[in-house]
């Protein structure tokens, strides 16, 4: 193995950096190219048929079946031109992967010839099986019939010579089996809320988007030496791997230079990202050896998920022809810091108004206090169902960690708002004097909300949910997660939340108060109500765990414990209530969860334990053997020489031998007992408590032996290769 340890090192280090082939257009011109966008619509499709595109998006218009063969003629021959042969629907299944089905446009005649076919019917739905996806139990291995519908509010492109056509996924029986389906209902009932709610304020809003902007973090580690590490590329993170004596300490990578080989590879994923319409902005390096970020600008919800699935498609494959590959998991290496996904989520109106932004005059900043506190309040409801929507077992390793928001949910809004609101908390009544303030901090006139200056506060990257001006940033999203898990139930609850704030301020005002005065009262009882989930302090301290524990906020550490909230009665009420998932859909989400936390961690158990057994121990006896060598060559030649440091390195590596060997029997005993448990919830939770432990055991004699074993033996490459290859 160590032969394979130094080949794909030379492999990796013979690497020269591509020259970067930058198109001869600026990205202005070719941006979109491979999307069938509304400006190509209106060149591909009649009128009538470009109308009722428009109509599904904007006014929730279905298409009928006649227009929909109308669009599907002008969406193949817009494709045929591209030189695409192929078409499929893509979509988002609860693995958190993508899927898509090729079928060609090309069909045979009955006369020996052929033509290219593709129908309003292709375009619209098809049938992939949906036993062969996970389904938490709604369908059952012999019921295989499920549908990809066509979603019309996030537009086709073209990948290679393949249509991919955005859809939504469900079961025959109509359950979401995706993650598609719930986030557009969720969407949809935030728009019917926030709606309401913005009327108050401006009678001419007729609609509510969500928007998201995300933060892709990611490693990038050489083709060579990933497929030299068997841990690394079979469960994406290093089960084993004692600290480089350098890697994160001197923060030299953050924001510095790009290496040359990383900016090609960079530069052609963005301009591939570009022309899917992805509006990839901001590139720098992480805080971490090997550890870089991607961000574009901000999209409405669904379009920004379908783009964040489809830009790590685009980094994987680029990747291979830079020789890399790109790590999303979330803690591939231990002992530096892990990567997120961060989703910056605002709210805006059809009349261009952020309701997240505070505005210039009285009337525009209780519309943003309103929407705020709102915001605030929906997350102190709901703050462990906040939490089961970014558990993953990868994340599992990375929160709390003092490299990411730790466990507990809290809100951050920094030290000028939090004050207002306790100041609005104070008072009795809309009419109040407020007291005067530095100019950097709110003034409020007489009975008036006056302008909010943004931009005041310092940022606190240690808060899992902080308000950053005109924006609420979710930092505890996991670097592999789809963004809809954490937007369908951000969006929900704010929803939800909107709507009981409309019925006790109609409440208010139908005893004859007021409107702003009962806006104003409502959100007073919120601010008081919800103080104990704001916290402006660091979220890392020891002293921030004790006080959350005072304010008895959850502080749940474990996936299999956290994603038990998908089930607590307010939660199945909120998704039933708003039309979104039924305790059923519920139900399966949360075992679909559970499944795939058993399978991760059967899966690294097992890599692990074959790597202890067949890799780590036969190198550390073969070493073990030169060390016996030694001593008796020296006791032979040299009686009198001093063999103690030899002796001790044999007594440690017998330790630490012995230590392996008697935890992977263990962990493989115990990994047979939780098999045997049928109830899928007691399985992973005995996964979680008695397999789990083994890893991070094992791993400790075995880092312990590569620091003893010759490094020219050791079988594996070592972190300073893997963090520092260029």
């Amino acid at each position: 193995m160590a032969t394979v340890r130094f080949s794909a090192l030379e492999k990796a280090l013979s690497h020269t950096p591509k020259e970067v082939v930058v198109p001869a257009e600026k990205p202005s011109k070719y941006f979109s190219e491979r999307v069938f966008t509304r400006q190509k619509m209106q060149e591909y499709l009649s009128k009538e048929a470009y109308k009722s595109v428009v109509d599904a998006n904007e006014k929730s218009c279905q298409i009928d079946r006649k227009t929909a063969d109308q669009i599907a003629a002008g969406m193949k021959a817009w494709a045929m031109d591209q030189g695409v042969t192929h078409y499929t629907h893509w979509f988002h299944p609860l693995n958190g992967a993508t899927a898509e089905k090729h079928d060609a446009f090309f069909e045979p005649t009955d006369d020996g010839g052929a033509i290219e076919n593709f129908s309003g019917a292709l375009l619209v739905q098809q049938e992939p099986d949906a036993s062969s996806f996970p389904n938490g139990g709604i369908r059952n291995t012999f019921e295989a019939r499920g549908y990809s519908a066509w979603d019309p509010s996030s537009p086709a492109f073209v990948v290679g010579k393949t249509l991919c056509i955005p859809t939504i996924f469900v079961s025959y029986t109509g359950e979401a089996l995706d993650y598609k389906t719930p986030l557009l209902k969720a969407l949809n009932s935030l728009n019917e809320h926030a709606t309401a709610v913005a009327q108050y304020f401006d009678k001419d809003v007729s609609k509510v988007i969500a928007n998201l902007g995300w933060e892709q973090e990611y490693f990038l580690v050489d083709e060579a030496l990933f497929y030299a590490r068997p841990d690394l590329s079979l469960t994406g993170r290093t089960l084993m791997g004692h600290a480089s004596a350098k890697d994160q300490q001197l923060e030299d990578h953050y924001f510095g230079a790009i290496p040359e080989r990383v900016a090609a590879f960079m530069r052609d994923f963005e301009v591939e990202a570009l022309r899917l319409g992805i509006p990839v902005k901001t590139r720098h390096n992480e805080v971490a050896p090997n550890q870089f970020e991607c961000a574009p600008v901000y999209e409405e919800a669904n379009l920004a998920v379908d783009h964040n699935q489809l830009i790590t498609e685009v980094m994987s494959r680029i990747a291979g022809k830079h020789q890399f590959k790109v790590l999303m998991h979330e803690k591939p290496y231990k002992g530096v810091n892990g990567s997120g996904k961060h989703n910056n989520w605002s709210m805006s109106t059809n009349t261009g108004v952020n309701l997240l932004s505070p505005g210039k005059n009285p009337k525009a900043n209780l519309q943003f206090l309103t929407f705020l506190v709102n915001t605030v309040m929906a997350v102190y409801k709901y703050s462990d169902l906040l939490r089961a929507s970014i558990v993953s077992p990868g994340n599992e390793h990375r929160l709390g960690a003092s490299e990411a928001p730790p466990s507990i949910i809290s809100i951050f809004l920094g030290s000028q708002l939090s004050s207002n609101l306790d100041e609005i908390e104070s008072k009795v009544s809309l009419s109040d004097k407020m007291s005067p303030t530095e100019k950097t901090e709110l003034k409020l006139d007489i009975g008036k909300i006056p302008e909010i200056l943004r931009d005041n506060t310092d940022r606190n990257r240690t808060s899992p949910f902080a308000f950053t001006g005109n924006r609420f940033e979710f930092r505890a999203v996991g670097s592999s997660a789809n963004c809809a898990a954490p937007m369908i139930t951000l969006n929900a609850i704010v929803a939800k939340q909107l709507k009981e704030f409309k019925l006790e301020v109609d409440a208010i005002i139908e005893k004859g108060v007021k409107k702003d005065e009962a806006i104003f009262k409502v959100l007073k009882k919120y601010i008081t109500a919800s103080k104990t989930i704001r916290f402006e302090g660091n979220g890392y301290s020891q002293e921030w765990a004790d006080e959350a524990a005072r304010r008895g906020l959850s502080n749940i550490k474990g996936m299999v414990e956290a994603v038990k909230a998908y089930i607590s009665p307010d939660a199945l009420a909120l998704f039933d209530e708003l039309n979104i998932l039924s305790p059923r859909e519920m139900e399966a989400r949360k075992e679909i969860r559970e499944e795939i936390f058993i399978k991760k961690i059967q899966i690294e158990s097992r890599v692990l334990g074959d790597l202890a057994l067949n890799h780590i121990i036969p190198t550390a006896i073969r070493y073990q053997n030169i060390l016996i060598t030694n001593v008796k060559g020296l006791k032979d030649l040299m009686p009198n020489a001093d063999s103690l440091p030899q002796m001790k390195m044999l007594e440690k590596i017998t330790f630490h031998i012995g230590e392996v060997e008697r935890m992977v029997r263990d962990m493989i005993a115990a990994r047979k007992e939780a098999n045997k448990i049928d109830e899928i919830t007691h399985k992973a939770e005995a996964y979680s408590e008695h397999v789990k432990p083994f890893l991070d055991q094992i791993r400790y004699h075995i880092d312990k032996l590569e620091l003893i074993v010759d490094d020219e033996m050791w079988p594996l490459p070592k972190y300073r290769e893997l963090l520092f290859t260029r």
